[in-house]
């Protein structure tokens, strides 16, 4: 008999922001529900923030130790297929470790691990075990970023030149802005790691103009800083980047950009044209050429790429956003799990997808070149060095003092 995706989550409980929009996101396609978790590091919380999304009190855990141990228990009948890991960073490693060797396929929020050794140790426990693994890599689940890609891809711009990508925010500018929840974590090396600003959204941008290029960053030259006297992890920081092309590109990602809200744009420019996608307007993609007129391409309007058409919802003029470029993510990710759980025969849905859509999800390799890019950036920005080689091997870094130059 057919059945939806059973998930569990770990993190996310009340008070959390993140947690909210995953679950909305997996259970928009009604593909997926939520049927157990531990919802916070507070045994007390994590039950209450369980009951207080209805479900079973007997799988609202204690702890994740708790519910990995207990769910794998429970008859095929009943028991999670899946867990979402909406934590700090530094949790994300182990939960994803102890999901996978209990049986369970990980969807997780990035970066995949604090360094860059146990995103290896995580693929070896992957390969290990067979199982599935997705990192909610957001903004590639946005439709018009897969049309861009598509039309990259044809060479409709020609051979790619300059890459330029730019994610500003502004909800750190101040001191005060650290008493949020969301920032004391951010802000703390042990719960984020080696890099606040480049680790949360500079790793967005850096993913995005890979993804949608289809290019790889070779070398790098970085500068971050902090803004605000105190503060260890960088709140802004400004990349130059080479590609395996010969393409050149900047990456420029910041927190403290005063009145910006959440403003990732890529533009990538080639030979013949040039395409521009903004986070702010993500039902349209420009194209623009030296001898006619830019065109703007809406989704929806005309023909567009397949994998495009399989992560659209509703005709032109309805706008999809945020939510559903994280349900695209989880929602293709269910179906690889379907296709594990039931015959191709047996199951209409897997029919009735693009099998190509269902495998364009950020998994392990995404996670690997993620924490590449967050070690070679901070180790760049503390030499004195221009250019660095981008290394897919741990680097060697410490939070000191002067991890950044600090305001005075």
């Amino acid at each position: 008999m057919m059945r939806k995706i059973r998930m569990g989550m770990v993190g996310g409980g009340k008070g959390a922001f993140i947690g909210a929009i995953h679950r909305i996101a997996a259970q928009l396609d009604n593909q997926i529900e939520l049927v157990c978790g531990a919802f916070s590091s507070d045994p007390d919380n994590a039950v209450a923030s369980g009951k207080a999304l209805y479900l079973d009190e007997s799988r609202c855990y204690r702890s994740y130790q708790e519910m990995f141990t207990h769910e794998a228990k429970l008859g095929e009948d009943k028991r999670m297929d899946m867990v979402a890991i909406v934590t700090p960073n530094h949790l994300h490693f182990p939960v994803a470790k102890m999901a996978l060797e209990h049986g369970f396929h990980v969807m997780s929020d990035k970066p995949a691990t604090v360094d860059l050794a146990q995103t290896f140790a995580l693929k070896n426990i992957i390969e290990q075990t067979g199982l599935l693994y997705g990192l909610t890599h957001t903004y590639t689940g946005y439709p018009m970023v897969k049309e861009a890609k598509s039309r990259i891809t044809q060479g409709q711009l020609g051979k790619i030149k300059k890459v330029v990508v730019e994610y500003p925010q502004g909800w750190l500018a101040h001191k005060s802005d650290e008493d949020s929840k969301q920032a004391a974590w951010r802000l703390d090396p042990k719960k984020s790691g080696i890099s606040c600003c480049m680790g949360d959204i500079g790793v967005h941008a850096a993913n995005l103009a890979e993804y949608v290029t289809g290019l790889a960053i070779t070398e790098i030259c970085a500068d971050l800083s902090t803004s605000v006297a105190g503060r260890l992890l960088d709140d802004d920081g400004t990349v130059l980047l080479r590609f395996d092309s010969g393409a050149q590109g900047t990456l420029q990602a910041s927190q403290i950009s005063v009145g910006e809200e959440n403003s990732l744009k890529l533009r990538v420019y080639g030979e013949t044209a040039s395409i521009e996608w903004s986070q702010l307007e993500p039902n349209s993609v420009w194209i623009k050429y030296s001898d006619k007129p830019s065109q703007l391409i809406r989704a929806g309007v005309g023909e567009m790429d397949a994998i495009t058409q399989a992560n659209m919802r509703t005709p032109a003029g309805h706008p999809e956003g945020y939510l559903e470029a994280f349900a695209n993510i989880y929602t293709q990710f269910s179906y690889q799990i379907r296709s594990r759980i039931f015959s191709s025969t047996s199951d209409p849905t897997i029919k009735e997808i693009n099998k190509a859509a269902m495998h364009d999800v950020p998994g392990i390799e995404s996670a690997i070149r993620g924490m590449a890019f967050i070690e070679n950036v901070v180790a760049a920005s503390q030499s004195d060095l221009k250019w660095h080689k981008f290394l897919l091997k741990p680097q060697s870094i410490t939070i000191p003092a002067n991890h950044s130059r600090a305001a005075k």
